[in-house]
């Protein structure tokens, strides 16, 4: 069975293909992928057979890790979508304080290291602002999590002129925030923007009259999950 590597045209992930079977893999995952092999083959040639099953395990884990799989993104109007794999922690209003400088409510998802890492697109839009913070590296799942560890936070406006909010928040091992879209980018629901390496946060916040769609405790998918309907003006 043959293999090989390809890297996709919009620069945003690495199709690992074995024959007819595609496996897709976030391209920022290969150097870590293929130190891992290199490590795994080295342990093999050498003999150390308890060694070589611990980098067998840890090459799993990585290839898991920063695994990209095909979403069916849900084309309703309105829809915001979550941006990441994970469980919802956190669902109620709030003051935002930094960017909207209004109430609006707040959905967080935690993602451990066995989700996806790979964030998405909430809902069609411009992107007005970017805005990355140095911070400390709390456990993800903490409430002040949100405001004091390292974060990027992205502010996009919806055709229809509302203005959402995700937030991509480093955790307690993540220590590398990924975002390729910059200000001035025309996005689309459900395309890919970015990546937190390791188990972290995202936080979005909706305009105060969305329609909740997702409770505490939920599991959603990137790109796929409905968090809520944005309120519809006029």
């Amino acid at each position: 069975m043959r293999y090989a590597f390809f890297v996709s045209s919009s620069n945003e992930r690495l199709l690992v293909v074995g024959g007819m079977r595609r496996i897709p893999i976030a391209k920022q995952g290969l150097p870590y992928i293929l130190g891992s092999t290199v490590l795994l083959i080295l342990l093999l040639f050498l003999g150390w057979t308890s060694l070589t099953v611990l980098a067998l395990i840890l090459a799993i884990l990585v290839i898991n890790f920063f695994r990209d799989p095909a979403r069916s993104i849900p084309q309703e109007d309105h829809a915001v979508l979550s941006p990441a794999d994970g469980k919802v922690i956190f669902v109620g209003p709030t003051f935002e304080d930094r960017f909207l400088e209004k109430e609006a409510l707040k959905i967080s998802i935690f993602m451990s290291i066995f989700d996806v890492h790979v964030n998405r697109i909430p809902c069609a839009g411009e992107v007005e602002r970017i805005h990355y913070e140095k911070g400390t590296f709390f456990a993800a799942n903490l409430d002040k999590a949100s405001q004091d560890n390292e974060h990027n936070a992205v502010v996009l406006r919806t055709p229809d002129g509302e203005h959402i909010v995700f937030v991509q928040i480093a955790g307690l091992i993540a220590r590398r925030i990924d975002c390729w879209v910059k200000p001035g980018d025309l996005v689309q629901r459900g395309e890919r923007f970015g990546m937190i390496r390791f188990g972290s946060r995202l936080d979005v916040f909706v305009p105060i009259d969305s329609r909740l769609e997702v409770s505490k405790g939920q599991r959603v998918k990137a790109g796929e999950s409905i968090l809520c309907y944005h309120p519809v003006k006029g």
